[in-house]
C-alpha cells in the first residue's frame, strides 16, 4: 500500500456575523443559530449547495449547553450545506476555531477529503447554568430509588440553597483566578505599561473601522438579527479616552493597567473558513486567497511553573508555539507581510511580542500588526476567534496581488497557544 502525497491546502474565503456583546441583539440567539447564520452566508458566497457540497463540517463552542452535544452535526441538518454532510465537534478553548480550521485542512492535505468548512460559535448571553450539584446529586439519589418512598425521602433533602444554579465563570479550575486576573500578573512581570495597552486598543478599533469604511468586510460579515457591524466598535476611541477609564484587573495587587477598555468584552458570535484542494477549487471556478502550510501547538505549566516570572503565564504559550513553528519552518518574523495575535487583552499581545524577542526572534513591525483590527474592536466570541482570523489574513494576502504570508498567534485558556502560518505564492 502505497502512501498519499501530500497536497496543498487553500484557504477559498470566510463568512461570519457581526460580534455583539453579551446581552445584546443577539441574546436569545443560541450557538447553533449563529453558527447556522454564518455557514448559510458561506454557502451563498461560494454556491456550496447541490453538488458542490462540502467534504466535512469542522465547528465547536466553548460555553455549550447539553443540548449542544452535536452542535457541528445539528448545524448541517439546519443549514443550507448538503445534509449528508459528516461532522463532528472540537474544542479548545480560544483555539476552537483555529483547531477545527487545522482539522479540516490535515485530511485536506492527506486526500481524505476534498473541502471542508471549519469555525465556531459561542454565546456569552445563553450560557449554560448548571445544577447546584447538590441539588444534582439529590435528584439522582431519588431516580435510584426503589420505591415512591424512597424517591420522596431524597427529594425531602433538596434545602433552598440547592435551588441557586451554578453559572459559569471566567475562572481556570486550578487557579481560581479570572484569564483577566491572570494577565494582569503576566502585565506586572513584563513591565508592560497602562499606555502601551491603551495605544494598541485604541489602534485596533481604529482599524477596524477603517476596514469596514473601504469595504475590506464586506464579503467576510453577513447580516445578523439587524447588526452590519461588529457592535463593539467605536470608530472614534482615542488614547485619551481609554486613559480615563478605571482598571478592573490586577487591582488588589496594586499598579493595575488592565481596563475594560483594553480587554476585549464577552461576546456573541459565530465565523466560519472555507478549505480545499486547489483541484476542488478550481473545478467551481474558485480562486484560493491562500494556502495554510504550517500550524503548532503548546502549552505552558501555568500552575507549577514561572507564573510569578510571567514566563509561564496562562496566556504565553504562543511564546513557545510561534518559535518551534518558525525554526520547523525556517522562517523568521521578518518574512512575514501580516502578523495576526489575537487581542485577548492588550497586555497579553505586548507581552507575547515581547517574549518573540526575547526569545531571539526580533521585534515585530507594528506596521504589520493586526492590520485590520482584532479582538479588542471585533470582539471575542471564544470558539469564532479563529475560522474570523483565518479569513481575514486570508483576504489581506489576496488583496496585495503579490506573493506573502502571514502568521497567526492565539493563546487560549489551560494555558494553551495554536498558531498557523498562511502563505500566497
Amino acid at each position: 500500500m502505497s502512501l498519499p502525497s501530500l497536497r496543498r491546502v487553500a484557504v477559498i474565503g470566510g463568512t461570519r456575523i457581526p460580534f455583539a456583546r453579551s446581552d445584546g441583539p443577539y441574546a436569545t440567539a443560541s450557538n447553533q443559530d449563529m453558527l447556522t447564520a454564518a455557514v448559510d452566508g458561506l454557502v451563498e458566497r461560494y454556491g456550496l449547495e447541490g453538488g458542490a457540497s462540502v467534504g466535512e463540517f469542522v465547528a465547536g463552542a466553548v460555553l455549550k449547553h447539553s443540548r449542544d452535544f452535536n452542535l457541528a452535526r445539528e448545524v448541517v441538518l439546519g443549514s443550507r450545506i448538503d445534509s449528508r454532510t459528516p461532522a463532528y465537534d472540537l474544542q479548545q478553548a480560544c483555539g476552537t476555531g483555529l483547531q477545527a480550521v487545522v482539522a479540516v485542512a490535515n485530511k485536506v492535505m492527506l486526500g481524505q477529503i476534498e473541502s471542508g468548512v471549519a469555525g465556531g460559535s459561542d454565546t456569552a448571553s445563553d450560557a449554560p447554568l448548571g445544577v447546584n450539584d447538590e441539588l444534582r446529586k439529590t435528584l439522582l439519589a431519588a431516580r435510584r430509588a426503589k420505591s415512591v418512598g424512597g424517591r420522596l425521602r431524597a427529594l425531602a433533602r433538596v434545602r433552598p440553597g440547592h435551588l441557586v444554579p451554578d453559572v459559569p465563570r471566567n475562572a481556570e479550575p486550578r487557579t481560581g483566578l479570572s484569564m483577566g486576573e491572570h494577565a494582569a500578573v503576566t502585565a506586572c512581570e513584563w513591565g508592560i505599561t497602562r499606555a502601551a495597552q491603551d495605544e494598541l486598543a485604541a489602534l485596533s478599533h481604529q482599524r477596524l473601522a477603517a476596514a469596514y469604511e473601504r469595504g475590506f468586510l464586506d464579503d467576510l460579515v453577513v447580516p445578523f438579527r439587524g447588526l452590519e457591524r461588529d457592535q463593539n466598535l467605536r470608530p472614534g476611541t482615542s488614547v485619551g479616552q481609554l486613559a480615563r477609564l478605571k482598571p478592573v484587573f490586577g487591582v488588589a495587587a496594586g499598579g493595575a493597567t488592565m481596563t475594560a477598555g483594553n480587554s476585549t468584552p464577552l461576546t456573541d458570535g459565530a465565523a466560519v473558513a472555507l478549505l480545499g484542494s486547489d483541484e476542488w477549487a478550481a473545478e467551481r471556478g474558485l480562486e484560493p486567497l491562500a494556502h495554510l502550510v504550517a500550524c503548532e501547538s503548546a502549552a505552558v505549566d501555568f500552575v507549577h511553573g514561572d507564573v510569578a516570572g510571567g514566563e509561564d503565564g496562562l496566556l504565553m504559550a504562543p511564546a513557545y508555539a510561534v518559535p518551534r513553528m518558525l525554526e520547523r519552518a525556517g522562517l523568521g518574523l521578518g518574512d512575514f507581510d501580516f502578523v495576526e495575535v489575537h487581542e485577548a487583552f492588550a497586555s497579553q499581545v505586548l507581552a507575547t511580542l515581547a517574549a518573540w524577542e526575547k526569545r531571539g526572534l526580533g521585534a515585530v513591525d507594528r506596521e504589520r500588526l493586526n492590520v485590520a483590527g482584532s479582538s479588542l474592536a471585533t470582539g471575542h466570541p471564544f470558539a469564532a476567534t479563529g475560522a474570523r482570523i483565518v479569513a481575514t489574513l486570508a483576504k489581506l494576502l489576496a488583496e496585495r496581488g503579490r506573493p506573502g504570508r502571514g502568521l497567526i498567534s492565539i493563546c487560549a485558556a489551560g494555558g494553551q497557544g495554536v498558531t498557523a502560518i498562511l502563505e500566497r505564492e
